[in-house]
């Protein structure tokens, strides 16, 4: 037969598809004996995660979008239908913006050196020009321009007043926002302290009673008692139709709960978890404001917690009460037992926000569902700050080497690298990249897991992966 050569064509691609061949068979080969060896010897899983999903590891404390109870929701409702408020939605406008400008009052010693530095400036330029003006009509002149300026350039702060009409557009513009807010920080006390089981709720300026829906959504029916602290009357009586649904006939929806307008005078009565949501703004001065924080703190037996809106004065004044139960000593000690910054703070040295030229205030968000009026969305963020004293001291890191930071800015997720801002243990504020390569799996895993108001594990730091300190 003659000889026919086969096509150079057809001979490479019979060698490829062998080639192939034997590929495929290796590759399946490798990947099986690769299956066998991750399920024979599966990676361990760090020991701060005490078991959990890295998604849902310990410093996840952040809650989905929240709703109301619906038996609130409902109430609050039907309240609002029933009052018929005039221009309803214009007025819960203006009340949100007032509450979330409002400042602290200006205190009178720094108001009295405003006047005299005022005062002395303008007789200095009076004597420059000085002519056969009469002194006494130059000093009555310069004071009523002292008086004037004073007049127009102070922060003149006026409390809130209730009746039943005004407590109906607090109730609309207010009642998620802050349900939201306190049902967050109560989160971190049950998500961080498993074994808590509160029996008795004190609640000072408890306006709606958000507090106690909020406290009994964590903990249920394990409170006994629940006292909640109004000096308005009418806000107490809205309060307690919301927890009859409406219905003064109908038992209400949380029991054990006692409406007051004046805490136990008793220092020795004490409750188990004390809360004060956005109400130490509603106090005219800084002395009444330390007094309240230390009455509050004389009455916790276990944790007290306070929350204000998430401004720059939000955060001067928690700072303020921090730095009044940390630092400062009672005269009388009725619990010897000290106070510890149970959170946000990862450590309990001063704010480092407080420190930086231009000052930021440390406040957290969290998402909720309004109640469906008209003018609301159908989703909206609550900015807030919070502070969470405990009787006890910290509970330290089971696992030798690791540190907890707390994440200040929502987390910037790049390829294989996360961009964290963080105060640290240490009482610095650091941008830090987190790797899997520098800082181990599970803790890359973790920070990418995590989100603004989140804790997180650091196991060592490396200097190269800080990109700045924000303190600096």
């Amino acid at each position: 037969m003659p000889f026919e050569p086969r096509s150079v064509t057809s001979d490479m691609a019979s060698r490829s598809y062998g080639v192939c061949v034997i590929c495929q068979r290796a590759a399946g080969v490798k990947m099986m004996f690769r299956g066998m060896s991750a399920v024979a010897h599966p990676q361990p899983q760090a020991d701060f995660l005490k078991g959990e999903l890295h998604r849902k590891h310990p410093g996840v404390t952040n809650l989905k979008t929240l709703r109301l109870p619906e038996e609130l929701q409902m109430a609050a409702q039907s309240i609002i239908h029933g009052a018929q408020v005039p221009q309803l939605p214009e007025r819960v406008r203006k009340v949100t913006n007032f509450l979330w400008s409002r400042k602290r009052a200006v205190e009178d010693v720094t108001l009295r050196q405003k006047g005299v530095s005022l005062e002395k400036e303008l007789w200095e330029k009076a004597m420059q020009k000085r002519g056969d003006i009469d002194e006494q009509v130059l000093e009555d002149r310069i004071r009523k321009r002292v008086f004037s300026e004073l007049r127009r350039t102070t922060y003149h702060w006026t409390p809130l007043k209730f009746d039943e009409e005004m407590g109906v557009v607090y109730m609309a513009a207010r009642l998620a926002g802050g349900y939201a807010a306190v049902r967050r920080a109560l989160n971190e006390i049950k998500k961080r302290d498993p074994s808590f089981a509160p029996q008795s709720l004190l609640d000072f300026g408890s306006g709606l009673g958000t507090v106690a829906w909020a406290s009994h959504s964590c903990w249920g029916d394990t409170f006994k008692e629940m006292v909640c602290v109004d000096s308005s009357g009418a806000m107490n009586i809205l309060a307690e139709r919301l927890l009859k649904g409406d219905d003064e006939r109908a038992e209400p929806h949380i029991k054990q709960v006692y409406f007051r307008q004046f805490l136990p005078v008793s220092p020795k009565v004490q409750f188990d978890l004390v809360v004060a949501a956005f109400t130490l703004s509603e106090l005219p001065d800084a002395k009444g404001r330390e007094e309240a924080v230390i009455t509050l703190w004389r009455k916790t037996s276990s944790y007290l917690v306070l929350v204000e809106n998430g401004t720059k004065e939000g955060h001067q004044m928690l700072m303020e009460a921090r730095d009044t139960l940390v630092k400062k000593q009672e005269k009388t000690v009725h619990d010897p037992r000290p106070a510890s910054v149970f959170a946000p703070c990862s450590h309990q040295m001063m704010c480092p926000k407080l420190a930086q030229e231009s000052v930021t205030p440390c406040n957290f968000q969290q998402k909720y569902h309004p109640l469906p009026l008209p003018g609301h969305n159908d989703r909206q963020t609550e900015k807030f700050i919070y502070l969470i004293l405990s009787r006890t001291e910290p509970a330290k890191a089971e696992t030798e080497g690791v540190e907890w930071a707390r994440l200040i800015a929502p987390v910037l997720r790049r390829t294989r690298h996360v961009h964290c801002k963080m105060c640290c243990p240490d009482g610095q504020l650091q941008h830090l990249v987190v790797t899997a390569r520098k800082h181990s799996r599970d803790v890359y895993r973790c920070a990418r897991n995590s989100d603004w108001g989140d804790q997180v594990p650091v196991i060592q730091k490396v200097e190269e992966d800080v990109v700045h300190s924000e303190s600096e």
